[in-house]
């Protein structure tokens, strides 16, 4: 489980804090890299009002007992800055606050839009829980096909590790969560732990290894019949899968089966957590992947939220047993690491 890569880290830890310092000092003067803005809570929240009548968007009006620090850079892809926003539990015991454990947020949209302003109600609520939450913007379709996203992932992973002495992070419990195309790159990103080919800067001393995933409502499997019914429809001219994986199915069959989590399920697969809406389309080969899990030994859960429509989390009444769910699940893996 890259525990080494996690020790380097730690021993790295004054050279460490100087970088974050000078980085969160250029966090204002960062370049953003562009994002397709459509997947948003609002304009989901006009198509679900009228089956959902009860619903309100969550809340992002931050809490007294949250700090949020925005725009930090963590990756430059050509000559652009990716960032994040990064979400921080308010302690009252300086200086020596205790280390947290953190997640790594990645918003969904097709992989080729949505924000990650879409994940700051998930990030407060988790952060008042006692999480330092990064939720981040990678590079969608339109700017880069699969793997540059799962690239960008790892890297803020990486980036979070560094920082580990200034944020009082502890380097050994950092998780990755995502939202429908997010939930799916968060499997993948978690399935592919130290694999060379998923990661830019494999041999950095800091390691992009994480401890748990929370997959919600993500696909694990492109290639079942099941899936390609609606993510690669020959009446769409381009699917969202399709504009992401560079072709049909028919056409790039390797990297849509390489681009599913299941196929890489192995012994060294981190615990996952798979939280999923009523509508069994977007978490199709959860049961598969379960399955492989178990057998392995590997610790894994499942949460259905039961009559919920797809980006449930966006919306309250729901956002708040994702959230249960969420910190449940790692407060009982973490736990173990004491």
């Amino acid at each position: 489980m890259a525990e080494a890569g996690i020790a380097r880290t730690v021993n790295a830890g004054i050279l460490i804090s100087f970088t974050a310092i000078l980085l969160a000092g250029c966090a204002v003067a960062g370049k953003p890299a562009p994002a397709e803005a459509v997947y948003t809570a609002e304009s989901t929240y006009q198509k679900l009002i009228g089956s959902y009548p009860f619903i309100q968007i969550a809340s992002q009006n931050l809490p007294a007992n949250v700090q949020l620090l925005r725009d930090l850079p963590y990756v430059s892809r050509e000559g652009k800055d990716l960032q994040l926003d990064l979400y921080l539990p308010v302690q009252n015991s300086p200086p020596d606050l205790p280390a947290r454990p953190a997640l790594v947020l990645v918003h969904g949209g097709g992989w080729r839009s949505g924000t990650r302003d879409n994940l700051g109600a998930l990030a407060i609520r988790l952060a008042e829980r006692g999480y330092v939450c990064a939720a981040i913007s990678y590079r969608l379709s339109a700017q880069a096909r699969y793997p540059a996203a799962i690239h960008d992932v790892k890297a803020a992973v990486r980036w979070l590790r560094s920082q580990a002495l200034l944020y009082h992070i502890k380097p050994d419990q950092i998780a990755v969560a995502g939202g429908s195309a997010g939930g799916q790159i968060a499997a993948l990103v978690g399935v592919t732990n130290d694999m060379e080919k998923f990661d830019l800067a494999a041999f950095s001393t800091v390691s992009s290894s994480v401890q748990a995933v929370i997959n919600i409502d993500g696909l694990s499997d492109f290639t079942s019949e099941e899936a390609r019914k609606y993510e690669d429809d020959p009446s769409k001219k381009t699917s969202a899968a399709g504009a992401w994986l560079g072709g049909s199915y028919a056409e790039k069959t390797a990297l849509w089966k390489e681009a599913s989590p299941l196929t890489h399920v192995s012994k060294d697969t981190p615990p996952f957590l798979f939280i999923s809406s009523a509508q069994k389309r977007f978490s199709l080969g959860r049961e598969e992947m379960m399955g492989k899990m178990k057998a392995l030994g590997i610790a894994t859960k499942h949460v259905q939220l039961p009559d919920t429509p797809h980006s449930f989390w966006l919306f309250d009444p729901w956002l708040e047993p994702t959230v249960d769910a969420v910190s449940q699940f790692l407060e009982q893996i973490f736990a173990k690491k004491h």
